[in-house]
């Protein structure tokens, strides 16, 4: 995340009437508290853009086209992600029970009043706050608690499925891993395919740390076949990795500093 990322909240709005968009943005501007990183105007671009950019807050309509509002926060929920904080914004106030069920932060009738829209952000300021506050007290008390756990030793050779054959590959040729609806693949120096770890974080925690670099929410990659960093969107980055698609992986604004550290960018 960008040094002053901490003191604001990334910001996505979604909204398929363009005049709704510009107007929240617009609306948004007086709040320094709130960056707004990109805008879209329906469900699949939203969630596209929500889990490149992972947001900390996100204003959607209910009412789209395609995906709906309602929709899109269950398709993201289905895939056990750490979403952002979800505030609805509609013309209709019989969504809102639907809305508090998906756990939403808040439910704000069009035209937005700006008292109302201020409460919304401050309510996702101290969430958010909390939140980071959390992360950081678990992760010092992990350090200073008793016997830490014992890591497993580096795993050297993988399963990969692919073609109805199981086969064993050397971790080192293992370009990056992704996950989509729970399947994880795993794209190597000679092939593609899947693996049998259910996670992201059970394949990293039995590969070398030191090598296997978790970018993003659904991205591991070795980062000895990173070919070329991509400067991206609001100053984030891509990775052009050193597969025969030359495939970019996005890296999340959380390990945006650890990539500067990394690269000396």
């Amino acid at each position: 995340m960008r040094e002053r990322a901490s003191a604001t909240l990334t910001t996505i709005v979604v909204d398929d009437e363009q005049l709704a968009r510009d107007e929240l943005a617009y609306q948004l501007k007086d709040f320094p508290e709130v960056e707004l990183i990109a805008t879209a105007d329906n469900g699949l671009e939203a969630e596209e853009l929500i889990q490149k950019l992972e947001p900390e807050l996100v204003f959607l309509d209910i009412h789209m086209p395609g995906i709906d509002g309602v929709g899109l926060v269950q398709r993201l929920r289905a895939r056990d992600l750490d979403l952002p904080q979800f505030v609805f914004v509609t013309a209709y106030e019989q969504h809102a029970i639907e809305a508090f069920r998906l756990e939403a932060l808040d439910y704000l009738l069009k035209p937005v009043e700006r008292g109302r829209l201020a409460e919304s952000i401050e309510r996702a300021r101290r969430v958010v706050q909390e939140k980071k506050k959390t992360l950081v007290s678990s992760g010092a008390t992990a350090g200073a608690g008793a016997a830490p756990k014992l890591s497993p030793a580096p795993r050297s050779k993988l399963l990969v499925k692919a073609n109805n054959r199981n086969f064993i590959v050397d971790a080192s040729e293992v370009i990056y891993a992704t996950i989509d609806d729970g399947l994880i693949t795993l794209v190597t120096t000679n092939m593609e395919g899947h693996s049998n770890y259910r996670t992201i974080e059970d394949l990293q925690a039995n590969l070398d740390r030191e090598m296997f670099w978790r970018v993003h929410r659904s991205y591991l990659v070795n980062i000895n076949r990173i070919k070329e960093v991509v400067p991206w969107f609001k100053s984030s980055y891509q990775l052009r990795m050193d597969d025969r698609k030359h495939t970019e992986v996005p890296v999340s604004r959380v390990q945006t500093r650890r990539l500067r550290e990394l690269f000396k960018l």
